[in-house]
């Protein structure tokens, strides 16, 4: 038995040590990805079939869906010059009703950040995944006014980072605000995960001592100033491409400290720069591309 648990967790650290890697090649993607042309940035239309999610998060695509508005109670959509504010009806109502908790509570504004193009489908920048109108970008800092949010949000500048220099501890800017924010979208049974720095994380796991919507927050680096919140697969999508479950448990222990390990702080030997081959899109998704 004690073998066995030596093996799960040695596969555990390369599986891990595999997506760092990943993630420290990845670094440098928005310089890289702005420079590779994607037919699907260049649709500026929204196809006309019933929503449906088709494919991954990172390869994939949306039918039928639907743009969320440039605000509305609660909630202002940021940088909409980018055209990537469109998603899954699931997705848009999500952001409305963390919009509408947001409100109730103070009269503020939560930011939201990218969704997908009017098709889903690579972008030329800034993303990987945000592929099938399932993701969703929400900044931790708020917002007076609609106005306010998109004068202090332009392309060159992100809001305000929510920990500490060396990202070990949350700064004074995370609040109880920033807490309501979190633990609602975590709550919504419509949300499969949400990617937030190990610093967060880990901050949150001492605050709330191991409770059970934790287990929904999965530490990654960036991820310090938003959350990067991802739906699960909707009713009426059986073309999309569920994730693998979000381990049982808070996620509260020794995974997470690995993230504070030198092990996860030091770049994989092993690990390539070299660029992957990018994965042949679903057929459903060919058909979008090709359609008026």
């Amino acid at each position: 038995m004690a073998l066995r648990e030596q093996s799960r967790s040695a596969r555990r650290r390369s599986a891990a040590l595999r997506w760092v890697g990943l993630a420290l090649s990845l670094a440098a993607l928005p310089l890289l990805v702005s420079a590779a042309e994607t037919p699907w940035s260049r649709i500026q239309k929204v196809s006309l079939g019933q929503p449906k999610a088709i494919g991954g998060p990172s390869n994939g695509c949306i039918d039928g869906a639907e743009a969320l508005p440039g605000s509305g109670v609660g909630f202002v959509s940021i940088r909409r010059h980018r055209n990537r504010y469109y998603g899954h009806p699931e997705t848009v109502r999500f952001v409305e009703d963390l919009g509408r908790a947001m409100d109730r509570r103070n009269g503020h504004f939560i930011m939201v950040g990218d969704l997908s193009q009017p098709r889903g489908g690579r972008m030329n920048s800034a993303h990987v995944s945000h592929q099938n109108g399932l993701d969703v970008d929400v900044w931790l800092a708020l917002a007076d006014s609609p106005a306010q949010a998109i004068r202090s949000t332009p392309e060159e500048r992100d809001p305000p980072s929510m920990l500490t220099r060396k990202k070990l501890a949350l700064n004074d800017r995370f609040g109880p605000d920033q807490l309501f924010l979190i633990r609602a979208a975590a709550e919504n049974p419509a949300v499969d995960r949400i990617l937030v720095n190990p610093g967060i994380k880990r901050a949150l796991c001492k605050q709330e001592n191991d409770a059970r919507w934790l287990r929904k927050l999965r530490p990654w680096w960036g991820h310090d100033a938003h959350m990067h919140v991802r739906l699960k697969c909707p009713p009426g999508s059986p073309q999309c491409k569920q994730q693998v479950p979000v381990p049982m448990g808070s996620g509260c222990g020794s995974e997470l400290a690995w993230w504070f390990s030198l092990e996860a702080r030091t770049p994989s030997s092993s690990s390539s720069s070299k660029p992957r081959a990018r994965p042949q899109p679903p057929a459903q998704c060919q058909v979008l591309l090709g359609s008026s």
